[in-house]
């Protein structure tokens, strides 16, 4: 299969980042703290889904397309963030996920004119969106401040998740060796594997049975990343994290504390840029990106 031909019609190839969704107890409340902090608007007008699809609420900024928040419809499914990968035909996508170890959380469903999702899980448990796009594609910006730039997903058995990825979605991978942690970035099909062409990355999480997987003093601002060892706790499962891109990391720090959230990485230099991490005040976590 040739999937560097498989545009999904967004201008999105197979497997690329299109769309973020934070799943929230309190969407009003998660307006006005992403509002704030990222400059977001909210339109809740005839072009944006009503109760038939969850009250989904759409953020825009400077007018274009950047990510959605969403009511948890059961208070026992988790506040976070969730990264939803392109694809043309998200029902054989499905299909592909399940027969290389994955599963599906929800099956794929259309979401009216505006395309088809599912939520899907690695083998460790890590979960991600599908997304075919109708009239909705995905982002309108992305990469610039307020709007999402970078995604990677945090495993413990890269033997088990590196090739799940690449199988389903035809990823070139290379290995890089980022402050002694263990890193590896996936392009694309059809594309040379490296920086200028990385679509996402997977680090690995700390061994909760290892001597050394008490994360690393907070206060220390070593260039590293990824910064799993900071954020994450060892016993933490497989997840996704979502990083948005920022003009002042320092500043998004500051302005996070104010209305009611947690630092859970101060912001720290990178070969990539100035990075935090950090949870709203509902308790979905994020990381910014300044560079």
């Amino acid at each position: 299969m040739d999937y560097a031909e498989r545009d999904t019609g967004g201008g999105y190839a197979e497997g690329v980042p299109c769309w973020v969704d934070a799943m929230l107890p309190d969407v009003e409340g998660g307006k006005r703290f992403y509002g704030e902090l990222f400059g977001w608007t909210f339109d809740a007008g005839s072009g944006a889904p009503g109760a038939e699809y969850g009250h989904y609420a759409q953020a825009y900024s400077d007018g274009l397309p950047v990510a959605a928040l969403a009511p948890k419809a059961d208070g026992r499914m988790p506040t976070v963030w969730t990264v939803y990968l392109a694809s043309p035909d998200a029902a054989a996508l499905a299909g592909r996920i399940k027969g290389a170890g994955g599963s599906m959380i929800t099956d794929v469903v259309s979401v009216g004119p505006f395309g088809s999702m599912g939520l899907a899980a690695d083998p460790e448990g890590a979960v991600f969106g599908l997304w075919q796009g109708g009239t909705h594609h995905g982002f309108g910006k992305q990469r610039e401040p307020g709007s999402y730039c970078w995604t990677e997903v945090y495993s413990r058995d890269k033997d088990l998740v590196d090739p799940f990825y690449e199988q389903v979605f035809g990823y070139g991978g290379l290995d890089l060796d980022l402050d002694g942690d263990d890193f590896r970035i996936w392009s694309p099909a059809g594309t040379e594997p490296g920086p200028d062409t990385a679509i996402g990355g997977r680090s690995l999480l700390p061994d909760p049975t290892s001597p050394g997987s008490t994360p690393a003093d907070p206060s220390s601002t070593a260039p590293a990343a990824p910064v799993s060892d900071r954020y994450v706790p060892a016993r933490m499962p497989a997840h996704f994290l979502v990083y948005f891109s920022v003009a002042d990391t320092d500043a998004s720090a500051a302005t996070v504390l104010r209305l009611g959230g947690r630092v859970q990485t101060p912001p720290t230099d990178t070969p990539y840029g100035r990075i935090a991490v950090f949870t709203d005040n509902q308790g979905a976590t994020f990381a910014v990106l300044q560079g």
